[in-house]
C-alpha cells in the first residue's frame, strides 16, 4: 500500500489539500449564500419560508442556527430529512450558513 506521495505522507497531503479549499472557502464573500441556496428548496429564497413550515430562517439569531444544524447533525434533535442535510456540512460551512441567514431581513 501506497503511503507516501512526493515525499509527503498521504495524510499530509489530504490535510494539506483540505486546508487550502477551507481557507479559500472561507475568503469568498459569497461562500455563505453559496451554501444557504441549498436551503431554499425547503425554507424559501434567502431563507424566507412560504408558509410557516419549515421555518424562515432570514433574520434568525446565529447561535440558535448553528445550535440548530448542529443538533441535526449530531442527532439530538429530531427530524424528517433536516439530519440527513445536516450531515453534509462542517462546522464552519455551518458559521458561514448561519452568518448569511443571520444578516438577512425577515
Amino acid at each position: 500500500m501506497r503511503t507516501w506521495l512526493h515525499g509527503l505522507p498521504l495524510a499530509g497531503v489530504a490535510l494539506i489539500t483540505l486546508a487550502t479549499g477551507l481557507s479559500a472557502h472561507a475568503q469568498d464573500p459569497n461562500a455563505g449564500r453559496a451554501l444557504a441556496a441549498t436551503c431554499a428548496t425547503c425554507h424559501g429564497t434567502d431563507g424566507r419560508s412560504a408558509g410557516g413550515v419549515p421555518p424562515s430562517l432570514a433574520g434568525q439569531n446565529r447561535q440558535i442556527l448553528l445550535q440548530a444544524m448542529r443538533d441535526f447533525r449530531d442527532g439530538k434533535r429530531a427530524a424528517t430529512i433536516m439530519h440527513q442535510h445536516a450531515k453534509g456540512y462542517t462546522d464552519q460551512q455551518f458559521e458561514l450558513m448561519a452568518d448569511y441567514f443571520s444578516k438577512l431581513k425577515p
